[in-house]
Formats: structure tokens, sequence, C-alpha cells
């Protein structure tokens, strides 16, 4: 069939989800449906929505069907549409490193799996900055839902939709080179390893070790 990979039609549907295509609670067409629809294998399709499902967006019940647990964004708010990449970091920096602290104290066991596969993801992207983009995007977004603290998977969620503006977009294609991916993956790791081993200090250290790496990236960026 189509030539769409997994990770192109976990985009497709995850954008769908944000623009309302897909409601909160809707149940998602059957897969043979979806998959022609899509124009995708129906492997194809299975490996999305499992991506997506591992993201928190959709969820699968047995003998029912794969339904939409995500929120969708009705409208992007001016303070995310007109943010700057630096400004990303700087809220980033307010949030995530006390968010590995609550990782490590309210984090599962399947969560700090669906981490190591981001993680997997991630490592596998070290040529293609697309899609090392969109895995590190979900490492983040899957690290707030570690916390079920609702109020900061809203927050994040609001955060990483500036990912999505062309700004970012620009940026990312400026800063993301082999080299910085190589860091950005190992910065990734030592995270993970952290919140495995529970020690919340460490992990709050090493997200703001990231998140500097990505802040001087920027700044050399955007100084060019």
């Amino acid at each position: 069939m189509g030539r769409k990979s997994f990770a192109d039609v976990a985009t497709e549907l995850r954008r769908s989800i944000d623009e309302g295509e897909f409601q909160r609670f809707e149940r998602l067409p059957p897969s043979r449906l979806l998959a022609e629809q899509l124009g995708v294998a129906r492997n194809t399709l299975r490996d999305a929505l499992y991506q997506l499902e591992k993201e928190g967006l959709l969820e699968t019940r047995a003998g029912s069907g794969t339904y939409v647990t995500a929120v969708k964004q009705d409208v992007v708010p001016s303070a995310v549409e007109e943010a700057t990449p630096l400004e990303l970091i700087d809220a980033r920096f307010a949030l995530e490193p006390h968010i590995c602290r609550l990782s490590v104290l309210h984090g599962r066991r399947e969560d700090f799996e669906a981490l190591e596969a981001f993680c997997k993801q991630m490592e596998a992207a070290q040529n293609d900055s697309t899609l090392f983009a969109e895995a590190d995007t979900a490492f983040h977004r899957r690290l707030a839902a570690s916390t079920r603290n609702n109020l900061l998977i809203w927050l994040i969620s609001q955060i990483n939709t500036i990912r999505s503006l062309d700004e970012w977009t620009r940026m990312r294609h400026l800063t993301l080179e082999e080299q910085i991916i190589q860091q950005y993956n190992a910065q990734h790791r030592e995270i993970l390893n952290a919140l495995r081993s529970r020690e919340p200090e460490r992990a709050a250290v090493k997200m703001k070790e990231h998140l500097e790496t990505a802040r001087m990236s920027l700044m050399r960026a955007a100084e060019a």
C-alpha cells in the first residue's frame, strides 16, 4: 500500500486529534477502514496507534476498539503562538526539573518502559532530525504524564504546541545536527537512568543540563 512510515501516520493522527477531527472519548474507525483511509498497511497503522497510545493520546479497550483520550486544542493561545524557541526553553527550565522529581515519586514501570522505547527511537533517528524531534516531543510528553498531575500535563502540552510552529521548525533544522542529536540522546539516557534508580535530584540536575545544552544550541543558531 502506501509508503508512509508509522511515524508519518502517527503525525497525521496526532494532528487530527489536535484539530478536533477526532473528539475526546470518540472511538476510531475499525483498523481496516482507517488503514484504507490513510493509505497504509494495517501493521503500519497498528504501530502508529501503539505510538499514540504510549503518548497517552489513545486508549485501546479489549473487545471494544481504540478511543481518543486527549483533549483537542481549540485555539493556540497568543502567548504560545508568539513565543520564541528561547522562551520555550526558559519555560521548560521552570517546569521539567520538578517534573523529573514528581516522576520519581509517581512514575510506574510502564512509564519508564515507554520512555525507554522513545530513547531507542531517538537513537535510531540519529540521522533524521524530523523523526528525532517526534520521538523527543513524545519522550517529554510521557515524562509529564508520569507525574499524574493533570495541570502539569496540560502545561507541557501547551509548551509542546510551540514545536509545531514555523519558527521552531526553522530552528530545528538549524540546530539538530548529528553531533547535537548524539549529545541529546546521551542526556535523555542519563535522565531515564536517574528516574529508574529513583534519584529525584539527580534526575532534576540531568534535566537542567539537557535544557542548558538546548539553550546554548539555540543561541548559537540565532547568532549565526
